[in-house]
């Protein structure tokens, strides 16, 4: 799948300005773009309902808490921006993604929930975050997020059956690289009709279209 190009990555201890990225249908949906995946990424919040939005309180709420994301555990992932402070905190039972738009220490805050489609998502994931807050466990992740195994190991196949393709290998030759052995032994007629010839189709066709854009369904709640 394409990523942005110029791409950056800064570590918790070293703060960076960001660099910007497209938002267009090959653009990045990273709130910071990384060079490789080998660490926790952040991704921008507006596509991400597990991330939990934290703004300054209103006047008149000086009584609400302010959050330090320290004192919650191991930070898996801080970085800090002009948009404000994204934050991972690591759990157990699941991470907590923070977006903490106001980040002066000390600063009552008030959690900021988007009337979106996502909408109950926003709530289960701010609830875990406020257990964590008042010292409970704070629960298993919203169903769905992360990915399951199963589409993992779906994406594997993607990811091998493209490469492929963009290898100039046909579909017969990808199937066989993949492990179906009926693709060596059909004759060319009964390989046209075949569930394996199928599969390969559409492991391709899925490829292309999360490469040309479709890879941000990859953060939606399934």
């Amino acid at each position: 799948m394409r990523r942005c190009s110029n791409a950056s990555r800064t570590a918790p201890s070293q703060r960076a300005p960001q660099k910007q990225c497209s938002r267009g249908a090959g653009g990045c949906l990273f709130a910071t773009a990384p060079d490789d995946l080998s660490d926790p990424v952040v991704w921008r919040p507006e596509l991400t309902a597990v991330t939990v939005i934290l703004d300054a309180a209103p006047e008149g709420f000086e009584t609400a808490s302010p959050v330090d994301p320290r004192a919650l555990g191991a930070l898996l992932a801080d970085h800090a921006g002009i948009d404000g402070r994204h934050v991972i905190v690591a759990d157990a039972a699941g991470e907590h993604r923070l977006w903490l738009r106001e980040a002066m220490p000390g600063r009552p805050l008030a959690a900021v929930i988007p009337l979106d489609k996502d909408f109950f998502t926003r709530i289960a994931s701010l609830l875990r975050f406020h257990r964590r807050l008042l010292g409970r466990a704070a629960g298993p992740l919203p169903r769905g997020w992360p990915l399951t195994s199963y589409r993992l190991a779906r994406l594997d196949l993607i990811l091998r059956a493209l490469d492929l393709r963009h290898g100039g290998a046909t579909y017969r030759q990808i199937a066989a690289e993949l492990g179906r052995e009926d693709a060596t032994k059909l004759s060319a007629s009964d390989w046209k009709m075949s569930a394996s010839r199928s599969f390969v189709v559409r492991l391709v066709r899925d490829g292309i279209a999360m490469m040309s854009g479709d890879y941000r369904k990859l953060l939606r709640i399934r």
